[in-house]
């Protein structure tokens, strides 16, 4: 028996529950169809040589810009201990005809080589969908005890989502798995890899709508989710939202359940009360059908209020623990360009020497603007500042889009506005029609074309104690290197 062939049989884990590799040689050249240079074993799966971690298989994928095998060199002297390849190389490797193809089949074993009882969720959606797979993944880790796993950063993508399939181990309990989409058909062929048991669409936005005809493209798009349930699975779906009808036809073809969550009446996880709690946070009280639940969420903002009930209609349908997920909630930190919060030194002002930064650089779309900046508005602060970037892919209407947050942007009590990008002049222009001039404290206004000059706006205006400053724009834009700079 050759090698290769004898490791084909490697435990996944030793009798006491210890974790062993993640795949072994034999197990991956199985997979994939390829062929292992020797025996071997590995503990993490990578595709950036600069993000190799020692005992990672590198992936060698050619991509539109670089081939992955260029960079064999630099993923070994950083500890990979062994690679996916498309021709041999010197170090412990798998042969495959293809890398792109071969992910995606190792990605498929790992789904494959769960337990049977074990749980995978699928999130998407306009707005919040990082946020939704973070706080699940938290409430399920912890009422599992360890034996959850996500998709990391927002791995959401025809590669990501492979990937992070393939780094789930054969012990996992639940899986939660991000998937994002620009266009129709993106959805349809990453939810068959994942083949959830459950499938949350968190709210219908119009992101991406610069490659669609409207919103019903998007909530359509959105809606291919539910084509990769299992028989039976279960579909999770905003009861607020304006397409709800739509996703319902949609999720009804695919799923054996649906659930609807959110504020309106025939929602099946509904919100009865909600209060503001100490430290920024929500105490939530809802109706979860079989059970009344009172829980707190850290973050502050309604839009946590409305992902929470997404989250307990999850973890419930997924056979979760709900005091866990509670818990989970309630100490939940804020994620970096996703809501996080800095305390930052800030001498003069109200003199208490700290200012507030909130980091929300990473996204940003018409709807969770408006819901950002609303949030702005009830942070208690001296002065409120923001530094808004443009809103990417949205087509025909992005100055219409711009121009209507003006509107929640006088709404929030904001001091100074730093606007970002050539798409922000539609705002710059509504806010000098707005009568902006006659609010007790008038909005100034500057209107940069970058991150580096929206810098130099704060250095002249001074950040002072008791300031809230808001950064929040389209990754693309760059605030997030404005966030670091800051904190």
């Amino acid at each position: 028996m050759s090698a290769t062939a004898a490791l084909i049989d490697w435990p996944l884990e030793a009798e006491d529950d210890t974790p062993l590799a993640l795949w072994s040689a034999g197990e991956i050249a199985a997979a994939t169809g390829g062929k292992a240079s020797t025996a071997f074993a590995v503990n993490g799966v990578a595709f950036d040589s600069r993000e190799v971690m020692e005992g990672d298989l590198f992936l060698a994928l050619r991509g539109e810009t670089a081939d992955g095998h260029r960079f064999l060199g630099g993923a070994f002297g950083k500890g990979a201990a062994a690679a996916l390849v498309e021709h041999p190389v010197l170090h412990p490797h798998v042969l495959v005809d293809d890398t792109t193809a071969a992910l995606d089949a190792l990605g498929r074993a790992a789904r494959a080589r769960i337990a049977p009882e074990a749980r995978v969720i699928g999130v998407t959606g306009s707005a919040g969908k990082t946020s939704v797979k973070e706080a699940l993944f938290a409430a399920l880790d912890r009422g599992s005890r360890g034996r959850a796993h996500r998709s990391v950063k927002s791995y959401n993508n025809h590669v990501g989502v492979p990937l992070s399939l393939a780094r789930m181990p054969a012990r996992t309990q639940f899986g939660v798995f991000e998937m994002g989409m620009n266009h129709a058909g993106e959805l349809s062929a990453l939810t068959r890899l994942v083949r959830p048991h459950v499938a949350i669409v968190t709210t219908i936005a119009p992101a991406h709508i610069g490659h669609f005809s409207g919103e019903e493209g998007i909530a359509d798009a959105k809606g291919e989710i539910f084509e990769g349930l299992e028989p039976g699975g279960v579909a999770i779906i905003p009861a607020d939202n304006r397409h709800y009808e739509r996703l319902r036809a949609k999720a009804a073809q695919h799923a054996g359940t649906i659930i609807a969550f959110g504020r309106a009446a025939h929602a099946d996880v509904r919100l009865l009360d909600v209060v503001p709690a100490p430290g920024g946070g929500s105490l939530v009280t809802a109706d979860l059908g079989s059970r009344k639940l009172c829980y707190t969420v850290a973050q502050p903002g309604d839009h946590w209020v409305i992902n929470s009930l997404a989250v307990m209609a999850a973890v419930q349908a997924a056979g979760g623990d709900l005091g866990a997920a509670g818990l989970a909630l309630a100490e939940m930190a804020g994620l970096a360009g996703r809501g996080a919060r800095h305390t930052l030194a800030a001498p003069g002002g109200d003199g208490s020497g700290q200012a507030l930064l909130i980091d929300e650089s990473y996204n940003a779309n018409p709807a969770s603007m408006a819901a950002t900046l609303a949030e702005l508005g009830k942070t208690p602060a001296a002065r409120r500042i923001a530094v808004l970037g443009a809103m990417r892919e949205l087509g025909a209407d992005e100055d219409r889009y711009h121009a209507e947050l003006a509107e929640p942007l006088l709404g929030a009590g904001i001091a100074h506005a730093v606007l970002v990008g050539p798409e922000m002049a539609a705002l710059a222009d509504a806010l000098g029609k707005s009568g902006a001039a006659a609010l007790a404290a008038p909005l100034q206004v500057d209107h940069v074309q970058t991150s580096a000059e929206a810098a130099d706006v704060l250095a002249r205006i001074g950040i002072a104690g008791g300031d809230a400053i808001l950064v929040k724009g389209s990754n693309s834009v760059g605030l997030g290197a404005l966030v670091k700079a800051l904190a």
